[in-house]
């Protein structure tokens, strides 16, 4: 499930509830997560949870093969659809952890909150470490810290929040290398847990989601440019295939 895709409606169902930061409210934020994850992508591409396909087409210009996937029907529907002229992308319709059905492998896999839903965390990462070339990346965004965990984490699946200690310890369980593992957002996270955790918000306002946008995920950006926060409301890995 990506971060971007699903109308953020309360009716609509829990599970969209994740992507409160998907629409024309938070475009700060989608550019923030593109410039974190595109310097660790090669030139082939598996996303894994792409729901209705925005995040990864992004990365279209500098790949040479994507494939993306959902277990959801609707979205792998929405996905041929959207990707239906364009012979380098492919759509593949699973859930973590399984035999992924892809013969070719790739040098990128992509996974932007996707691993906190999975219980059998480790067996995910080795069933995507099968299908990624020897030295390639896994790039995992999560949701972080425990702290942190609420009525919308509940609401839209989350088995944990991780630690860049919890989510190393998944990381080289499964037999991965780790090349980069930090806490980022800072300040999101004090948002997070002001608004979520001590303010009892079921699920984000769109209204806020505007105004942290504007104005939290710039100074984010600019303070993260000169250090590493030492908590955030997300954990960022690039793990490598051995």
């Amino acid at each position: 499930m990506s971060g971007y895709d699903r109308v953020v409606q309360p009716a609509a169902g829990d599970e969209a509830l994740e992507n409160h930061l998907g629409g024309d409210e938070a475009r700060n934020y989608r550019q923030y997560e593109f410039d974190m994850v595109a310097p660790h992508v090669g030139r082939s591409m598996l996303e894994i949870g792409s729901g209705l396909g925005h995040f990864a087409e992004q990365f279209l210009p500098r790949l040479d093969r994507l494939v993306t996937s959902d277990f959801d029907p609707y979205c792998v529907e929405q996905l041929e659809k959207r990707f239906a002229d364009n012979p380098d992308v492919g759509v593949l319709q699973f859930g973590l952890p399984t035999d992924i059905p892809l013969e070719d492998k790739v040098d990128t896999v992509v996974l932007m909150n996707v691993l906190e839903h999975i219980e059998e965390d480790v067996e995910a990462l080795r069933s995507l470490a099968r299908v990624t070339q020897p030295g390639g990346k896994i790039i995992i965004w999560v949701p972080g810290y425990m702290q942190l965990y609420g009525d919308f984490d509940k609401k839209v699946g989350h088995v944990t929040r991780y630690t860049p200690k919890t989510l190393g310890a998944t990381v080289k369980a499964a037999g991965l290398g780790v090349h980069t593992l930090k806490p980022i957002n800072f300040l999101g996270g004090i948002a997070w847990w002001a608004a979520v955790r001590r303010g009892g918000v079921g699920y984000p306002d769109p209204r806020l989601v505007k105004i942290y946008d504007r104005t939290v995920v710039p100074a984010t950006r600019f303070i993260e440019r000169f250090v590493t926060p030492p908590f955030g409301q997300t954990v960022f890995c690039v793990a490598t295939v051995k």
